[in-house]
């Protein structure tokens, strides 16, 4: 009984010493020594994390909503303009490509950081075309008066506008120019509450009459003139009647 249990107490202590080696190799000059680890000092007390404060979220600008340019027809009653095409295009008002598209005759629709929004969508929609050249679908845009009605027609939906004022632009002019393509027309750093129409053509005949003959790189004169109008009502495209 007595020899049972000096055998157990060899085996307990040969155990303890194993763990205390472990499995990593052994100091150079120690190969085969045994060190009894130092003894364990105490961690000094852990002083306690500073609470972390979370900065208050700043409240998210009001959402501006998108705009969505996209090929529209325009109507101007009151001066026989029917089912002009309306092509949207990323840029500014009456810039190189704008020009191009106003040179095939049909009026340019500029958007994008420069440049307006698409129909309907609160902001200025601007829509440009030429009054002399390319069939001057826009020669009678100047006859135009407040209270006229301009209608633009895009995918299922047709927007009705009315006209509330005119505008004298000059491409001469940084401040005139931040006027004419402002969401709100004629108040840069305005923000826009409503859906807004700027219809822009030159002013040629009334430059060349006042002697001024000034043009740019791309021969646009130096004003143009602007109807600003007003969204008024929305509703949906007719349906085609059904063939008979």
């Amino acid at each position: 009984m007595a020899r049972t249990r000096r055998t157990r107490l060899a085996v307990a202590a040969a155990t303890a010493t194993l763990a205390l080696l472990g499995c990593g190799s052994l100091p150079d000059g120690t190969a085969g020594a045994t060190t009894a680890p130092p003894p364990p000092t105490a961690a000094p007390p852990a002083s306690p994390s500073p609470e972390r404060t979370t900065a208050p979220a700043e409240p998210s600008p009001s959402p501006v909503p998108e705009a969505r340019p996209r090929r529209a027809e325009l109507d101007i009653p009151s001066i026989g303009v029917a089912d002009l095409p309306v092509l949207p295009y990323e840029g500014t008002s009456d810039d190189r490509p704008g020009t191009r598209i106003q040179d095939r005759g049909v009026a340019a629709s500029p958007h994008g950081d420069r440049g307006g929004v698409g129909p309907g969508d609160v902001g200025n929609y601007l829509v440009t075309a030429h009054r002399l050249s390319a069939g001057g679908p826009l020669r009678l845009l100047p006859e135009v008066e407040e209270g006229d009605t301009v209608v633009v027609t895009a995918d299922d939906a047709v927007y009705e506008y009315r006209i509330v004022a005119t505008r004298s632009t000059s491409f001469r002019s940084a401040a005139s120019l931040a006027e004419q393509r402002a969401p709100v027309p004629g108040k840069p750093g305005e923000e826009p509450t409503r859906a807004m129409i700027t219809l822009s053509t030159c002013a040629t005949p009334e430059d060349d009459a006042a002697g001024n003959h000034w043009r740019d790189a791309l021969g646009n004169p130096e004003h143009r003139i602007d109807k600003i109008g007003v969204l008024v009502s929305t509703r949906p495209v007719a349906n085609s009647p059904a063939p008979s």
